[in-house]
Order: C-alpha cells, then sequence, then structure tokens
C-alpha cells in the first residue's frame, strides 16, 4: 500500500481541480493507496465530499506566515506515518518545508521559488505544453518524463441527502419549486464580478418563471449581495449565512448556477449541475469550469483579458456590456424547462 501526502491548494477553485490528481493516482496504482492531503482546515468540507482522499490533516498556518517552528513540529509529527511520497500542489518554498521536515523520502513538485533542495523529485514545466491548471496537477501523478493521461476526468464532489437535508432545515429552506443558484462574487477583484443589476434583472426574470434564486457568497459579497437584494426583492440571500459544506450541499441542488470565475463556479461544475459562467477580466484558457454542462459566457472585449483586479481603463465594459439577456440565453439552451411559464392548480367552481 501505498501512502501519499498531497500538500494541497488553499484556494476553493484550486482544491477543486487537485481532485483529478487524485482519482488518477487511484487508477495508478489499483486503488492500493492512501492519500492524506494538508490542507488549511476550512477546505474540509471540500475534501470530506473527494472519495479518494482517506484523511484530511489542518494545516495551521495563516496565508503568507512562514512559521517555520510550527512547520518543523509538523513535520516531525507526520514523519511518523511513514509516507512515500509528498506531492506538492503549490509552488511556494513555504510549502516545501513540511515534507523536506517529515523525511518523506520522494518529494514531488513543479520547480518554484528555489526548491531544488526541498524538492528532489522536482519538475520543470512547460507551460505551453500544460496551458491549463488542471493539467499541471495531474501530471505530478506521473514518473518524471511521462505524459499526463487523457482524457483527463472532470472534478467530482459527491453530497448525501441526508447533509442535503440538514441544510435544507437549518436555513428554514425548502427544495419543491427549481432553484437558481447565483453567486455574484469573486474574491479576486471587481473585474471579475458580473455588475449586481444584471445579476438582479436576471432574478427577477427567474422568479417571474416561478424559480427560486438563492445567492450564495461570503461575507465578503455583503455590498454586492445587498445592491442586489435591493433591485430584485424575494431573492434569498445565503451569502455569509451559510458554512462551506451548507453552501455545497444546497448548492447541489440547484436547477442551475450563474457564478463568476470564483471558487463556487468550481464547486458548482464538480457538482454536475448546469452552470453557466460569467468571465470578465479573466480568461477561460487556464481555469475553465471543468464540465460537460457548463456554458461560457464572455464578450471577449479587445482590452480583455487585462487579469487586472480592477478595470485599468475604468469602463469595464467586458461585465457592464454583458447583458442578463447573454446569461438567461445560456440558461435556457443548458434548462430549457426553466422557462416554461409555472404551472398554477385552480381549483374548479362547484356547479350550482
Amino acid at each position: 500500500m501505498k501512502r501519499i501526502l498531497i500538500v494541497a491548494p488553499a484556494w476553493v477553485g484550486d482544491a477543486v481541480m487537485a481532485q483529478p490528481l487524485y482519482q488518477r493516482l487511484h487508477d495508478r496504482y489499483a486503488d492500493n493507496v492512501v492519500i492524506d492531503v494538508l490542507a488549511p482546515a476550512w477546505t474540509r468540507p471540500l475534501h470530506a465530499r473527494m472519495a479518494e482522499i482517506d484523511e484530511a490533516i489542518d494545516a495551521p498556518f495563516g496565508h503568507g506566515q512562514l512559521a517555520l517552528l510550527a512547520r518543523w513540529k509538523l513535520g516531525r509529527q507526520l514523519a511518523r506515518r511513514k509516507y512515500d511520497q509528498a506531492i506538492l500542489l503549490p509552488n511556494s518554498l513555504k510549502s516545501a518545508l513540511v515534507p523536506f521536515f517529515a523525511g518523506i523520502p520522494v518529494r514531488t513538485g513543479w520547480l518554484g521559488e528555489s526548491r531544488y533542495g526541498l524538492l528532489n523529485d522536482w519538475r520543470k514545466l512547460d507551460k505551453a505544453a500544460l496551458p491549463r491548471m488542471v493539467e499541471r496537477f495531474s501530471a505530478l501523478a506521473e514518473r518524471a518524463g511521462k505524459p499526463v493521461v487523457h482524457p483527463i476526468p472532470n472534478p467530482r464532489l459527491e453530497v448525501d441527502d441526508s447533509s442535503c437535508r440538514a441544510a435544507l432545515a437549518a436555513l428554514g429552506l425548502g427544495a419543491e419549486r427549481p432553484i437558481l443558484a447565483l453567486c455574484p462574487g469573486a474574491e479576486y477583484g471587481p473585474a471579475k464580478r458580473w455588475p449586481a443589476r444584471h445579476a438582479a434583472a436576471l432574478a427577477r426574470t427567474m422568479m417571474a418563471l416561478g424559480v427560486q434564486v438563492w445567492l450564495f457568497g461570503s461575507n465578503k459579497d455583503r455590498e454586492i449581495c445587498d445592491e442586489i437584494v435591493a433591485l430584485a426583492p424575494g431573492v434569498v440571500d445565503l451569502a455569509g449565512k451559510t458554512t462551506l459544506a451548507q453552501a455545497i450541499d444546497l448548492m447541489s441542488l440547484a436547477s442551475a448556477v450563474v457564478c463568476n470565475d470564483s471558487g463556487l463556479m468550481h464547486v458548482a461544475a464538480a457538482l454536475g449541475r448546469p452552470l453557466v459562467a460569467v468571465y470578465g477580466s479573466s480568461s477561460p484558457k487556464f481555469t475553465p469550469p471543468l464540465s460537460h454542462k457548463a456554458r461560457i459566457v464572455t464578450l471577449n472585449v479587445e482590452c480583455s483579458p487585462c487579469f487586472q483586479r480592477t478595470c485599468p481603463l475604468g469602463h469595464m465594459k467586458c461585465l457592464n456590456d454583458l447583458g442578463p439577456d447573454l446569461v438567461a440565453s445560456a440558461l435556457r439552451e443548458l434548462v430549457p424547462a426553466l422557462f416554461e411559464p409555472p404551472v398554477i392548480d385552480i381549483a374548479p367552481v362547484p356547479a350550482p
């Protein structure tokens, strides 16, 4: 039985895109493998829904924190587990310290931040050969020099009915009517956020058709969610009111999802939900939604993708000019049943 420690990404989207790597390791070793992940504690709900992972180990380090002594202590604790290999998905020097301190004999990762001494199975990245992040992660499952095995499966998160029912009860929600999950946030910055007025217009259209509209996000999305609520009374605002686990389970119940290029976009894709992904300042070439049920909506204006947090030209045409009709059209293509008029039961009038 091969024992592998994965140093996993700290971002939601990246953590989801790592899941095909875990699938490939199970395929390669015919399931004779134990895979543990070392990741921030808040990512546990993601890893708990990946069947290939045996245990998630909390990395108790703040973002950007060196914490050399704490990393050494954790490394010495993990040494007792006698891992055969560590695979490092982040490219930082800090991410390589714990496997090194743990004395894991094979430490695999892409070169970055002068990690020559910390890695002993280092790979040099050819960005042209591996243009997408999911390919770069999956390549680390192979021996050095071996190509990525294609096709790479799409990420997959698994939920169970009892968790979904518990989340509905905790938030006082019902799933009797169709649900549109709307994720208006994007932590990177406003140049990746579809304007609130467009999201609200879409919400009003869908609610008029009898569809529930649930807003998902964190407390950091409070401002844009408040604006949508004001413009589209009747939406259910869940931003900052759910745990990540509840958000995943509730999103799995959605008939469709509309997201910016964000971590929740990758969650929706991995749940197999019909998904419309709205792109502004970023590009779907590197981190597209990995799902056959996804549609990408972008204007491809001349100044995009600029990959900036805020529009350097001040007009943000890439999203301001991307109206709700374009997103509604993509939704209609994916889930035409959502656009059928709601059926209203009218009790027959008794005969006189």
